[in-house]
């Protein structure tokens, strides 16, 4: 949760603080243990200076200007604001210093006056009021020393269906001799997370001096499917799962280097494990990792910029938590991207962005947990890869008018050492593009949605021209309600333990894993169409539909790796509906459920043969997410 310091600046009669000793005395014998080791009271202490005296009130200026650069967003219409006129003949002029009793004095702990006064009861188990705990008052016997703690506690529950190949070795259905086993899987998981931040300075108003900040995760996931060598390598292993990992999501300190402008534009420096995303929606990169980071703004914050570099973390296979205790990848990230507000009409944020992502795991040879190799993939030529792709990429995200704008449209390019196909060097060329618009109009939200991912036409030649990113995490086309965006549909009879996408991905890359795989330039692409609605039925209650339809960009990467003739482009449509119930109005208490639908077109039919009585596969969706 946000600081949410009340800044209270008010004098108090020499009388009145007769009594306030006597509260500072008596009120810690009434508090709790666990409460007085951070909470105190305001001890009243002269003030070493007078106050400088307030300028004495003008008249207001009929001529004033308005505030440069501010202009009035859209389009046609005036380009700046009026300026305001306050004119009030014959009004009482403001009280100059002198006109103030002598014997008010200030006090200095403003944060805690209203509750020594009587006004509010702190308790440190309410997160919505003044709570100490919660980063809203300095820490006893400090005046800009603040804690924050945060505790989650997130509920996932999921029955689903999507194609499952039957074991190479064995099955657990014996007497069936179809390449596909029942569909039907469930998995419940559980993570808590507990995170501390230690920040120093007056945050309500410019930026902290410096910051401590650590957040760690226990999952715990139970996964039970209906075929062997689903959930292991291992033939012997039973069809469920249940496992726990603990992963450290953020440790960094974040220091405060300068101040640029009177208005707190700043500098700043982050350094360790800290979350990031290159752009508006988590296309491209979005992920804690460790690394460094400097960011800052200009022009009253109109500009925002950042230079980073990050040296991507080894994950755990079954939780996606960051697995510090293991050797970092030879895997590293550097981003250097720059933000300008009102860019190209006012309303709009406009951002330009270069990515240089280093894979040097060529000669790496990694196995999951569960027994499953991840890197190299075991696709094409099953041999090591390594490579350098540059990305290139503008994005935009605001409103013009009433019509609400998101893109994403990002080129890369680079080397791949290591073709899968031709085992020889290639070029990367691909390219990106995404746009939702959006529309509001009372208590609803209309919105279409359409993806471009280009795929590799010709993957024999020493061109790749297929997309891939580096970690996505898309908040589109109904994000993870979406079937094809939440499940992953394994790529059976073309590799061994490859996915046609990722799990909360979009793209269809060909990855041994999004966690721990390497991108893949050589796939098919992705193209997108689709359409929503978010219906705000009542304040803490937001009901949304989405329908998309979804295509291959080419399958010539398909009928290579599956030595078929032709194969239609044609995925099929995802139908969806969430709803999202927050009683309090706040993120303190969300509760989610949706359902999704995949009604297969031709191309996966192909790819994945049903049996008449399931011809479309479902994915139902409870998460609950409580915060402290």
């Amino acid at each position: 949760m946000t600081h949410r310091r009340a800044r209270i600046a008010a004098g108090v009669s020499a009388r009145a603080l007769l009594i306030l000793p006597l509260l500072a005395t008596a009120a810690p014998a009434i508090a709790k243990p666990f409460g007085k080791w951070f909470d105190c009271y305001a001890k009243v202490e002269p003030p070493k200076e007078r106050l400088p005296a307030e300028p004495e009130a003008g008249p207001a200026d009929p001529n004033a200007a308005p505030l440069e650069g501010r202009r009035v967003p859209g389009f046609g219409g005036p380009k700046t604001w009026d300026p305001v006129v306050q004119a009030n003949q014959g009004a009482v002029a403001w009280p100059k210093q002198g006109d103030f009793p002598s014997d008010h004095l200030p006090v200095p702990d403003r944060w805690r006056l209203i509750e020594t006064l009587g006004l509010v009861k702190s308790n440190w188990k309410d997160p919505y009021n003044q709570n100490t705990l919660k980063g809203d008052r300095p820490i006893c016997g400090t005046h800009d020393l603040f804690v924050q703690l945060t505790a989650i506690s997130d509920t996932l529950a999921e029955p689903r269906s999507f194609p499952i190949p039957v074991g190479v070795q064995t099955t657990d259905r014996p007497g069936n001799n179809d390449v596909f086993g029942r569909q039907y899987s469930e998995v419940f998981a559980q993570t808590f997370i507990v995170g501390a931040a230690l920040t120093k300075g007056s945050t309500a108003f410019k930026p902290p001096e410096y910051e401590l900040r650590a957040a760690i995760a226990f999952n715990m996931n139970h996964v039970d499917v209906p075929e062997r060598r689903v959930l292991s390598v291992l033939p012997s292993k039973r069809t469920l799962r249940t496992d726990a990992f603990v992963g450290v999501q953020e440790l960094f300190l974040d220091y405060h280097l300068r101040n640029t402008s009177d208005r707190y534009d700043f500098d700043s420096l982050r350094i360790g494990i800290q979350p990031f995303s290159s752009d508006f929606r988590g296309f491209l990169f979005q992920d804690n990792q460790l690394g460094v980071r400097l960011f800052g703004n200009r022009d009253n914050n109109r500009v925002q910029y950042n230079l980073a570099a990050f040296w991507r973390l080894e994950k755990d296979s079954n939780s996606g938590l960051n697995a510090i205790l293991r050797r970092p990848r030879d895997d590293f990230v550097v981003v250097a991207n720059l933000y300008r507000q009102d860019v190209p009409v006012p309303g709009m944020t406009s951002q330009v962005s270069v990515m240089w992502n280093a894979n040097r795991e060529r000669s790496d040879v990694q196995v999951d947990t569960n027994g499953f190799p991840v890197r190299p993939a075991l696709l094409g030529t099953l041999r090591g890869r390594s490579y350098d792709v540059v990305y290139l990429s503008y994005n935009a995200d605001g409103h013009i008018g009433r019509l609400n704008l998101t893109f994403s449209g990002t080129y890369a390019t680079g080397t791949n050492r290591n073709n899968i196909f031709t085992d020889r060097r290639a070029k990367i060329s691909s390219w990106f593009a995404a746009f939702e618009p959006s529309y509001d109009r009372g208590w609803v939200r209309v919105r279409g949605s359409a993806l471009f991912a280009s795929g590799d036409s010709n993957p024999y030649d020493d061109t790749d021209s297929g997309y891939s990113a580096i970690f996505e995490n898309p908040q589109f086309a109904g994000s993870d309600t979406s079937y094809w965006i939440r499940q992953t549909i394994p790529f059976a009879g073309g590799g061994r333990a490859i996915s046609v996408n990722s799990r909360n991905g979009i793209l269809n890359d060909l990855r041994s894993s999004k966690e721990q795989g390497q991108a893949n330039f050589t796939n098919p692409g992705t193209m997108l169409l689709g359409g929503g609605a978010d219906f705000d039925v009542l304040p803490e209650l937001r009901v949304s539909g989405n329908v998309n339809h979804l295509w291959f960009a080419t399958t010539a990467t398909l009928q290579a790796l599956r030595v078929e003739g032709s194969i239609p482009k044609d995925i099929g449509w995802d139908l969806s509906a969430a709803a999202t119930y927050r009683p309090h109005f706040n993120q303190n208490l969300v509760f989610r459920l949706s359902g999704a639908l995949l009604k297969p077109g031709e191309g996966f039919r192909d790819l994945f043969t049903n049996a008449p009585r399931t011809g479309s596969y479902y994915s139902v969706l409870f998460n609950a997410v409580l915060a402290y």
